[in-house]
């Protein structure tokens, strides 16, 4: 078995008669790995991938199919990795330690899919570093990070209540372990991305502070890379629906522009 090769594909419930939702169980590094596939089901047009990076861990952000549609009827082939260890999945999630390379090799999953073109990068909260990692390692059209993570140094700081999961997962705390942060850390490795990258965050987050979009917007420019950034003073880790799907349309759009410009 070769990484990213599909074991197994099960048709799943769809909310939209005109996406088709499949559970799909991909190879990565001797693990059976599963997650949620979104096709449009217009089979003559080729479309970009998307590859949505979830944020949590275990059950606690969960991939909603909801949200997966909603991304494909922007017009994308989704693939939502529930990482290792994750309902039915092989393996355990380290939080962006070793299960990185699951989101890696979706990556490579969805550019060898017959009907996709360039492949986009999105993640939120725990997924913003995922995001980050992949663009590191994989030639993303573009990356969007929403209220993401990008210091876990800063995540251990202000998260007291994650700080017992992060010991268990990761093997102590940063003054103990720092290197295991540090490999955790994209800030670190931005100087091997290449990708075109949006960061969107509400400024009123206490889930993942702004700070961490702070860091990485001037990581970003000190590395002299492509960086925009979409701040939203009045709202917290979550937006209200309404303005939620405005962002979704712009930031699909925004995707869209940076593919035309490879194209060109």
């Amino acid at each position: 078995m070769t990484n990213g090769e599909i074991l197994e594909k099960t048709r799943f419930p769809s909310p939209n008669p005109a996406i088709e939702l499949s559970i799909v169980t991909y190879y990565v590094s001797g693990l059976k790995v599963k997650g949620l596939l979104a096709e449009p089901k217009d089979d003559s047009k080729t479309y970009d991938g998307f590859l949505y990076l979830r944020g949590g861990i275990k059950n606690v952000g969960k991939v909603r199919p909801g949200r997966i549609v909603q991304f494909a009827s922007e017009g994308f082939i989704v693939f939502a990795p529930f990482y290792r260890g994750n309902q039915g999945g092989e393996g355990n999630e380290d939080f962006a330690g070793e299960d990185r390379q699951d989101a890696i090799t979706a990556f490579f999953l969805l550019k060898k899919h017959p009907k996709v073109n360039q492949v986009h990068v999105f993640g939120f909260s725990r997924g913003g570093v995922m995001a980050l990692m992949v663009g590191v390692n994989c030639p993303a059209a573009s990356i969007v990070t929403w209220g993401g993570v990008s210091n876990m140094f800063l995540t251990y700081q202000e998260r007291k209540d994650l700080r017992r999961m992060m010991k268990r997962v990761i093997g102590g705390t940063p003054n103990k372990y720092p290197e295991e942060y540090q490999k955790r850390t994209p800030l670190f490795f931005l100087e091997q991305m290449s990708s075109p990258t949006l960061i969107i965050h509400g400024m009123q987050d206490k889930n993942v502070s702004i700070e961490h979009s702070y860091q990485l917007e001037n990581r970003l420019k000190e590395t002299g890379k492509e960086v925009e950034t979409w701040y939203f003073p009045e709202y917290t880790h979550y937006f209200p629906p309404k303005i939620n799907r405005k962002v979704v349309e712009n930031l699909t759009q925004w995707m869209k522009k940076q593919a035309e410009k490879l194209v060109k």
